[in-house]
């Protein structure tokens, strides 16, 4: 992201720094979106994989391998600069005597991916470069939901259709048209297609063919060409996709900027076009505080699906490029509750109804190709749900919501009651729940399991939240009831903590406790029941926190001095790193148990990690990876990391500025003066426009709130 003083930023505002490198160098590859479909953009200069359109998918295969003179690029060992910004991918690279530069889109309106080649002679003389791809597919459209983390892809035969590629399944389910927009040759490979069965570690994906263009370029010139791969259900409307973008690429280049730039605007502009809500504008001189904030819309806004067929029209996915596509993941989607809310209150709904027509005890999400679940069950499930329909009806003012029977005779509020109590039936010989194994919670920390303190502190909140709510319908002795329970369960809760060491163990079932230096704990623990802690545990706990998981641009989710971290190398919940949403959450901790000075001093270098695209699933710390343009690198997708480049729980950082550093968390009741931290930064900051029910007021770093005509 670049320094502005533009309240609302552009898509070249909110540019990744550049990132140069050889092939196969540990940086993820990138991804885009036309909120369709996803693409990733490889290391090569043409390469994409994964492009992927619901209800087409083709898993990872890669295409458009790139070949100058004859031979792939890749072996000419030349770095590539890769600059990623919303609405492009650009791709640099020289070899002698030539500067290539490629750009990168998803077409806005389309099932289709562009990419704009140049090539400069920077010789003397003229030449002629040749520049082949090499192109392969495994398309496929199933009907059914993805429940796998790669997407769905199969054996495709291709043919040639004048100067471009046509692939398709064995069924012909699906189709992939992919060629260029000049005069060119293109040929099958000969080369049989891969099997159902292929493994792309071992043996490739199999290609289909290839197409070559031969530019003639004089001394200190340029030349184009403009690749086009288009996905759909038929070959007749597949071929009608390829045609209207390959007839001009350069206006799709174009058309994907004023796309985002309009998304971005929208995102923080009331009654706009694109959206059920809207984001407050954000005004700081605190460039800190303004990356953070824009990092975690981006993230969201990175992840909106609208494609035709969507079973609740519009859903939010949670992973791209490369993995788990059409799934809303519960424990993600929470993170960015307070986002979701705000900007997009009326999918938010859906989204909450359809989860509660779902059995939430036996998934970890949804597709949205057929609405079914997906995965295990996660244990976050309650206390997620129980956030998002509290967030819901505070920022929205929905409080008919509550009374709604979604899929049954229970209304909301009966759910509710539900999930507040859901722990009892969890319990074994203790008093506190049993959240189960490692697959059920951090699934790469094998002592964080069974009677883990956050999800227990977090059972404290559901009681004490669903007794507000009770008391606000006028409820007061169920709510009485709630409470005495929550403050039974808290007592139990501080049974796990370890005294004057800051951090909890975890019950086991033979009635051992495993201690567990873990943030999650003092995420969860900090964000719930700070107010049942003691000084002294406070201030053991931020100790802990700045001695063993604090660095200085990012966090360590694991201590490396917990035992448990020889158990993975996995960055979002291990050693050397952490998942993107627990940096936000801590601060957001650190706030709640009284030292907003340490969550303050800590932004800048979060936001120096702000610098390659929206948050990736977990970024690496800086003992485990170098940073990365002076932020913590993102995490690969590869083996043994698989961690994917962006996920929707970015989110977390705008709750991170609006309720923890402004201090605007409204109640039930709506929102009154607030009490905030961010004046230490920024004495002059303001949230223009946030939408708390019918009222649209700014919020002031001094703690006013003022009413907008």
């Amino acid at each position: 992201m670049s320094t502005q003083t533009r309240h609302i930023p552009t898509v070249a505002d909110l540019a990744a720094a550049p990132v140069t490198h050889h092939y196969d160098d540990m940086v993820a590859p990138t991804g885009l979106t036309n909120n369709l479909g996803t693409v990733r953009v490889d290391h090569d200069l043409t390469a994409i994989t994964a492009v992927q359109f619901p209800p087409v998918s083709q898993g990872l295969a890669a295409t458009a391998v790139a070949f100058v003179d004859g031979r792939i690029f890749r072996s000419y060992g030349a770095p590539v600069t890769h600059e990623w910004r919303p609405d492009r991918v650009v791709r640099r690279a020289g070899l002698p005597g030539l500067e290539l530069e490629t750009t990168t889109v998803a077409v806005p309106g389309e099932a289709a991916v562009a990419i704009d080649v140049r090539v400069r002679n920077t010789g003397t003389e003229r030449r002629s470069v040749e520049v082949m791809l090499s192109l392969a597919a495994r398309v496929v459209a199933l009907g059914d939901a993805w429940l796998a983390a790669e997407s769905p892809g199969a054996r495709n035969e291709a043919s040639v259709d004048g100067s471009r590629l046509l692939f398709t399944d064995a069924a012909q389910t699906a189709w992939s048209v992919q060629g260029v927009d000049v005069p060119a040759t293109a040929r099958l490979s000969g080369v049989a297609p891969a099997s159902d069965a292929f493994s792309i570690g071992v043996g490739g994906m199999g290609r289909g063919g290839d197409v070559t263009v031969l530019l003639e370029v004089a001394a200190g010139d340029e030349a184009r060409f403009g690749y086009v791969q288009a996905v759909g259900r038929t070959r007749e409307a597949t071929v009608t996709a390829f045609d209207r973008v390959a007839a001009d690429v350069p206006a799709a280049i174009a058309a994907a900027e004023a796309y985002w730039d309009a998304q971005i605007e929208a995102a923080v502009t009331p009654d706009n076009t694109q959206f059920s809500g809207h984001l407050p504008v954000l005004e700081t001189t605190s460039e800190a505080l303004r990356r953070l904030y824009w990092w975690g819309i981006l993230g969201i806004l990175y992840f909106r699906r609208d494609y035709e067929g969507n079973v609740l029209g519009r859903t939010y996915d949670t992973l791209m490029p490369s993995y788990w596509g059409t799934t809303t993941f519960l424990w993600d989607y929470s993170l960015s509750s307070v986002t979701h809310a705000l900007l997009d209150p009326a999918p938010m709904k859906r989204q909450l109804s359809h989860w509660i027509t779902s059995d939430i005890h036996t998934l970890f999400g949804t597709s949205s190709l057929t609405g079914g679940p997906v995965g295990q069950w996660y244990s976050v499930n309650d206390y997620a749900m129980t956030r998002l329909v509290r967030d819901y009806v505070r920022f929205t003012g929905d409080d008919a919501f509550l009374d709604e029977q979604p899929g049954g005779d229970r209304t909301v509020l009966d759910h509710l009651r539900l999930w507040a109590r859901a722990w009892k039936g969890l319990r074994r010989t203790s008093k506190l729940a049993d959240y189960g194994e490692i697959e059920n919670l951090l699934e790469c920390v094998s002592s964080y399991t069974h009677e883990v303190a956050s999800f227990n502190a977090a059972n404290v909140w559901n009681l004490r939240s669903t007794a507000d709510v009770l008391e606000w319908r006028g409820d007061a002795a169920g709510a009485a009831e709630l409470r005495a329970e929550a403050d039974e369960l808290v007592a139990a809760v501080l049974e796990l903590y370890l005294p004057g060491e800051g951090y909890f163990a975890a019950g086991q079932p033979d009635g051992t406790k495993l201690p567990v230096r873990h943030c999650y704990d003092f995420n969860i623990v900090g964000t719930s029941i700070a107010e049942d802690l003691d000084d002294q545990t406070r201030g053991d706990m931020v100790a802990f926190f700045q001695r063993e998981l604090q660095t200085p641009e990012w966090l360590r989710a694991l201590s490396p001095w917990d035992p448990d971290a020889s158990y993975s190398v996995r960055p979002d919940h291990q050693w050397n790193g952490a998942y993107t949403a627990w940096p936000a959450d801590s601060a957001r901790a650190l706030v709640a148990l009284g030292r907003p000075d340490v969550a303050l001093e800590w932004l800048p270098g979060l936001a120096r990690t702000a610098n390659q695209g929206p948050p990736g699933q977990a970024h690496f710390v800086e003992e485990a990876q170098p940073l990365l343009g002076g932020g913590a690198r993102k995490a690969p997708p590869q083996l043994p990391y698989i961690n994917d480049w962006a996920c929707s729980s970015s989110g977390a950082y705008v709750a991170l500025v609006i309720e923890s550093l402004f201090g605007a968390q409204p109640g039930l009741e709506g929102i009154g003066h607030v009490e905030g931290c961010v004046a230490a930064i920024d004495p002059t900051a303001v949230l223009r426009g946030l939408r708390v029910g019918d009222r649209l007021v700014d919020v002031h770093a001094d703690g006013r709130v003022v009413d907008r005509t």
